[in-house]
């Protein structure tokens, strides 16, 4: 199912719509800041092996999330006064950012050095679907192989029946987010991507 939804005027009960379907254990398909994405409440595991399964990508491979604000991020991760005064820069925006993982997060969602790749995209569609469902949802590029999805309408086509709802918000060309790893308090440039990496280096 496509739903139509006005980026800078989104519909609440579109949006609210699609965060049932996470909490039905759906996938989605969901517009950020840099690409669309295809999410899954992290808490439901069924729903995370079948994005891997969609996407054709094997499972030891983590996926990072997206929170719904700094506050929510403090839950799964251990936030240093340091990690809290650059996530409070640069986020919502283009970053994912690697912290290390707290207990509430499940085991399939750390790296092998117990870390996590967390996202606050500047889009009020994906961050009103987030606020709505209360908990994190997957951050993985809507793709099939090799090949990255940007037309919503060429989605349904080649994801349809595999996902519940495709947030349409038009076309989203992507363009990678930089990933940046605080751990330790040390900035690192893991991805340059659509975000600005000079102040890490």
């Amino acid at each position: 199912m496509i739903l139509e939804i006005d980026p800078q005027r989104p519909n609440p009960r579109k949006m609210a719509r699609i965060a049932q379907a996470l909490r039905d254990g759906e996938v989605v398909i969901y517009p950020t800041d840099t690409c669309y994405g295809m999410g899954a409440d992290i808490f439901n595991k069924k729903a995370l092996e079948r994005i891997y399964q969609i996407k054709g990508i094997p499972k030891n491979r983590p996926f990072s999330f997206v929170c719904s604000d700094l506050s929510d991020i403090s839950k799964y991760a251990r936030v240093t006064d340091f990690a809290y005064r650059v996530l409070k820069r640069y986020l919502p925006g283009p970053y994912t950012f690697i912290l290390e993982g707290s207990r509430q997060v499940p085991k399939m969602m750390l790296t092998k050095r117990k870390t996590v790749g967390i996202r606050i995209p500047d889009h009020p569609v994906c961050l009103g679907i987030v606020k709505m469902l209360g908990n994190p949802v997957i951050s993985t590029t809507a793709s099939i192989g090799n090949e990255t999805l940007y037309d919503p309408r060429e989605m349904a086509k080649k994801l349809g029946k595999q996902v519940a709802v495709i947030a349409d918000c038009g076309i989203i060309l992507p363009e990678p987010s930089s990933v940046i790893s605080l751990v330790n308090d040390e900035p690192d440039v893991l991805r340059r991507g659509k975000g600005n990496c000079e102040d890490f280096e």
